[in-house]
């Protein structure tokens, strides 16, 4: 399906201009601080945070076999 259709031709030439773009994406990156600092977080901070939150109530919450009143919390 076409993305812009019903656009004007000035419209129709951003539209492919960025679709373009985005084809080729890899000739335009750049490795900047920016970058880095954006990948640094998402490769390594995000997944070590989910680790150890993970690790620290590892055990404590058990939501099988309760009844009505029990706590969920095992310490």
């Amino acid at each position: 399906m076409d993305p812009c259709r019903t656009c004007n031709p000035a419209q129709r030439a951003v539209t492919d201009r960025r679709l373009d773009m985005n084809v080729n994406r890899m000739k335009y990156f750049r490795w900047t601080q920016k970058t880095a600092w954006i990948t640094i977080a998402y490769v390594i901070a995000v997944p070590a945070m989910f680790g150890y939150m993970g690790y620290v109530t590892d055990g404590k919450w058990d939501m099988r076999g309760k009844r009505r009143g029990d706590t969920i919390s095992e310490y």
